[in-house]
């Protein structure tokens, strides 16, 4: 297969959902008992809405949709330590535009900028390192987020700014890895995961042996996947195939792209920039060991969080959510987002209450983006 067409053609869907039906019958699955296999990227839910899966795929199964959005977890408190960072008078603060209208305990970045933040929209952190080379007088403090997939720039982004000697460049680092998530949702006795649909652009970079213990240690299969529909079918197709012969293995339906052991120059760059910290809060999961990264001793002038003594370095809090805000059970997959008493009412992309709303990945944001006024109106 070369062209995009090749990947949305309806004759090979009709196929593989034809595949899918026969073997959740084998199963004895069906709409009061289904087989529940959690999506983990939040590209994968918005996939399975934007081309109906939900809708094509028998009711025999349920799409979990598991905390796949970097911005959707991050916790109130370090938003709230970003808005200190950039109200600062001499920095600017960059970021992704995907955080500018996440709300902290009182205001989102998007907020602090109309009050007279500089707070800018970058593409890449390199970005922020080209103003911190024009605004010599300015600190430049670039908000890293991300999963495993965009860590690698933001890692070279401060190799690149220790070469040069920019000592007016930071990183305020909030850069997650997922297999430990994962783990945690596994620990949960209240979850119900029959299988696992996972993330095609972290493993791009990590390759899919971290995700070993998910079928050696819970006897769970997962399989890396694709974007595109019949990525995401044929996915299904074998997760539940393994289901069926009784089999938990990590398969590769993504290899076209996703290489067995990663990305070497990525993996090195993110090895020689960062180490684990010995936790890390999630917004919905609580505080997860060794899942988030901090700078190494090496590149400390570069810590935003050591440079300004904020953060984990001065004691992390707890914020709660939004009265009547349900991202954390959302993101947990202990509740669909029509369940949320804010979706659609208190919660809409004009104004957003939660961050699953916000994101270009939130699990609201693609109820809402293919449902819209129709989902809202049907909500409890």
């Amino acid at each position: 297969m070369k062209y995009v067409s090749e990947f949305r053609d309806p004759v090979a869907a009709k196929s593989l959902l034809a595949a899918i039906a026969r073997i959740t019958d084998a199963l004895g699955a069906s709409a009061e008992k289904p087989v529940h296999i959690m999506e983990i990227c939040g590209g994968h839910t918005h996939a399975i809405f934007r081309y109906g899966l939900d809708k094509l795929t028998p009711p025999g199964i349920e799409f979990i949709h598991g905390p796949g959005c970097p911005v959707c977890v991050l916790p109130r408190a370090r938003v709230d330590e970003a808005i200190q960072l950039a109200e600062r008078p001499e920095v600017i603060f960059t970021t992704f535009g995907d955080a500018m209208r996440v709300l902290g305990t009182g205001k989102s970045l998007m907020q602090a900028r109309a009050a007279g933040a500089d707070v800018r929209m970058v593409y890449s952190p390199l970005d922020a390192l080209e103003l911190a080379w024009r605004n010599p007088a300015r600190e430049v403090i670039f908000f890293g987020l991300g999963f495993e997939t965009t860590t690698p720039s933001t890692a070279i982004t401060v190799q690149t700014a220790a070469a040069e000697g920019r000592t007016n460049f930071s990183l305020f680092c909030n850069h997650i890895t997922v297999p430990e998530p994962i783990k945690a949702l596994l620990d949960d006795p209240h979850m119900v995961l029959d299988g696992f649909v996972g993330p095609g652009h972290v493993s791009m970079v990590i390759g899919t042996h971290p995700y070993d213990f998910v079928a050696r240690d819970y006897a769970k299969p997962i399989v890396v996947a694709g974007f595109e529909p019949l990525d995401l079918l044929q996915s299904v197709l074998m997760v539940l195939t393994q289901i069926h012969e009784g089999r938990a293995e990590v398969e590769n339906q993504y290899a076209r792209v996703v290489p067995e052991h990663g990305n070497s120059v990525s993996l090195a760059a993110i090895a020689d920039v960062f180490e684990r910290r010995p936790s890390f809060e999630w917004r919905g999961l609580g505080e997860i060991d060794l899942s988030g990264l901090r700078i190494r001793a090496k590149y400390r002038a570069f810590d935003a969080e050591e440079k300004f003594g904020i953060g984990y370095g001065a004691g992390p809090r707890a914020v709660a959510e939004p009265e009547g805000c349900a991202c954390g059970q959302v993101m947990t997959g202990r509740m669909k987002p029509l369940q949320c008493p804010q979706f659609g009412r208190g919660c809409t992309p004009d104004m957003p209450l939660g961050a699953l709303m916000v994101s270009s990945e939130g699990a609201c944001a693609a109820y809402w983006q293919y449902g819209g006024a129709r989902l809202s109106a049907a909500a409890p």
